[in-house]
């Protein structure tokens, strides 16, 4: 006779936790490909609301990040000294004005390729299937959205 025990249940399924799921493969594979370029997930997002976002101040750089002001200045800090982007304003008592430099510009187009090439691996048409739909249906519902 052998020792027939019952199999756990698993627990239903929440759309938080696997986005979470996924959302955490997604950074992990984005992480690995942007690391010859020196480049993080973080940084590129702020490079990408810099240049998206023409005369962005630190406070809007936090708000358009969800990060601190503080974490913003101590980015585009290092950032500066990469030669990434400049402050055309920075002087004490003023708004700031941050824009990407020309080698900046030419690290953000070399980081949208990794990005397209990790997005094509992991939500493409030979990607699982399961993320292949996900991908779409992202991509579709974002595209779609009214912005107000």
């Amino acid at each position: 006779m052998t020792n027939q025990t019952a199999r756990p249940v698993p627990p239903p399924a929440s759309a938080s936790i696997l986005v979470l799921t996924l959302a955490h493969r997604v950074e992990a594979e984005l992480g690995a490909a942007l690391a010859p370029l020196n480049l993080t997930v973080a940084r590129l997002a702020l490079l990408g609301h810099i240049a998206s976002v023409p005369g962005a101040s630190f406070s809007d750089l936090a708000r358009l990040g969800a990060i601190s002001v503080q974490s913003v200045h101590a980015a585009v800090k290092a950032m500066v000294a990469a030669e990434l982007v400049r402050d055309r304003t920075a002087r004490a008592g003023s708004a700031s004005t941050i824009e990407l430099t020309a080698k900046g510009r030419r690290l953000l187009r070399s980081a949208e390729v990794v990005v397209a090439e990790v997005d094509e691996r992991l939500f493409g048409p030979d990607a699982d299937p399961f993320q292949h739909r996900v991908g779409s249906a992202i991509v579709a519902a974002f595209m779609n959205r009214n912005v107000s």
